[in-house]
């Protein structure tokens, strides 16, 4: 089977093709002399001296990686002169908490899921519940019009969201691209979005660009994103050179948001206030095809293929790359001591409505899929759909002071 690399040398325009190589891997930058200077000090000791002390740590990677699995991939490198130690320093940085299992490492570029697949297919497998890479192939499906009951009852849900990730194929990734990658990523964005029509029609704000009356919009409509601070991205080296190529670009009625650069190549992101699901979903995969149409009209492409499905920089964000989300009230069913077994049924997670790692506020949750992998869009979605639906269910009954039975576990991949 044709590598990734390999089928970008033969599938695109020869143009596009050395542009592709002058920006991957012929642009000079301190990062890729580095690591060839640290590939050569590495052959003057074995693997065995530069095995990493994985002793306390709780993620994925240091569960998965072995001195034997260390020996094999330590000296490779892809063709873009990533190394092992670059995708696993984040993890080795990060101990992680005792009861809260990150993952660990990171891709530098699409080949490193495929030079480094003896580590990266473990981790996979622990974080996805069981998916196996190696033998399993995921679903994508963008047809929304299979959507049903996706329109939630607005005294409960106070807005809906879907968002993804979608990463150009022969350019390196966030932890590993040059400035002239980064750059080429926002310029191939900035002129396919230019090409949308309609209610997708928008404009792009550069992060270095902006006027001071631009960014505070951004801040007052929850758009803007800023430089990363946590460990777990600047040990990833996804903070490089910022704000330098970083930008957001949205919609004129501000309910079709892409990221550009942040820590995937594009964040898509549908939402408005209110509890209609179906209509978030259905102009994500209306603008996410769209998109993707103009990038190909222009001699790039997404990276995919069948087993991981969307490539993307963490591999838990591979397959959909999807999360789906409401935010909810729930006063009675938040203080009933089965509603985490309800979420772990119905293979959904709660946080605060202030994002990852955020407490709740008050009765209202961010309630979304567990899942990424192994499951379509629209199985997600519908996912999150039911299981909200019940969760309102369940509030309804409490608030009139009925009971409710806890639903069978949902299973995560087809029989």
């Amino acid at each position: 089977m044709a590598t990734s690399f390999s089928r970008l040398l033969s599938g695109r325009k020869s143009a596009m093709v050395l542009a592709s190589l002058g920006a991957g891997t012929l642009a000079s930058a301190y990062l890729f002399t580095d690591t060839a200077a640290a590939a050569e000090k590495r052959k003057l000791y074995p693997p065995s001296a530069d095995f990493p002390d994985l002793r306390k740590h709780n993620n994925c990677m240091a569960a998965a990686l072995t001195p034997s699995i260390y020996g094999k991939l330590r000296d490779k490198l892809t063709p873009n002169n990533w190394s092992l130690d670059q995708c696993i320093q984040t993890g080795v940085d990060n101990p992680g908490h005792p009861f809260i299992k990150t993952v660990g490492m990171v891709a530098g570029d699409e080949e490193s899921y495929e030079v480094f697949a003896e580590l990266f297919n473990p981790v996979i497998k622990d974080r996805h519940n069981g998916y196996d890479p190696t033998v399993m192939k995921h679903p994508t499906d963008l047809d929304a019009s299979k959507i049903t009951s996706g329109v939630f009852d607005d005294q409960y849900v106070l807005s809906s969201r879907v968002r993804t990730g979608r990463s150009i194929r022969g350019l390196s990734l966030p932890p590993a691209c040059t400035r002239s990658e980064r750059r080429e990523v926002e310029r191939v964005c900035v002129q396919a979005l230019d090409g949308l029509k309609g209610d997708l029609a928008g404009r792009y704000y550069s992060l270095s660009d902006m006027t001071d009356k631009e960014q505070q919009q951004l801040i007052d409509d929850h758009f803007l994103f800023d430089k990363p601070v946590s460990p777990l991205l600047t040990c990833a080296f996804m903070a490089r050179d910022w704000p330098d190529a970083r930008g957001i670009w949205h919609n004129n009625e501000k309910t079709f948001l892409i990221w550009v650069n942040e820590e995937d190549h594009t964040r898509v992101i549908s939402m408005e206030k209110g509890g209609n699901m179906k209509r978030v979903f259905e102009r994500f995969c209306r603008g996410l095809k769209e998109v993707e149409h103009l990038i190909q009209e222009r001699g790039w492409e997404f990276m995919w293929n069948e087993n991981l499905g969307y490539v993307l920089t963490c591999p838990s964000n591979l397959g959909t790359g999807l999360r789906a989300g409401v935010h909810v009230r729930l006063p009675h069913l938040s203080q009933d001591a089965r509603f985490p077994k309800i979420l772990e049924a119905m293979r959904l997670q709660k946080r605060g409505t202030g994002g990852v790692d955020t407490a709740a506020t008050g009765d209202t949750f961010d309630i979304s899929n567990n899942d990424r992998l192994g499951k379509s869009e629209v199985e997600l979605v519908q996912l999150v759909i039911d299981g909200v639906n019940f969760l309102i269910e369940c509030e309804k009954k409490l608030a009139q002071g009925q009971d409710f039975k806890v639903p069978a576990p949902i299973s995560q991949f087809r029989k």
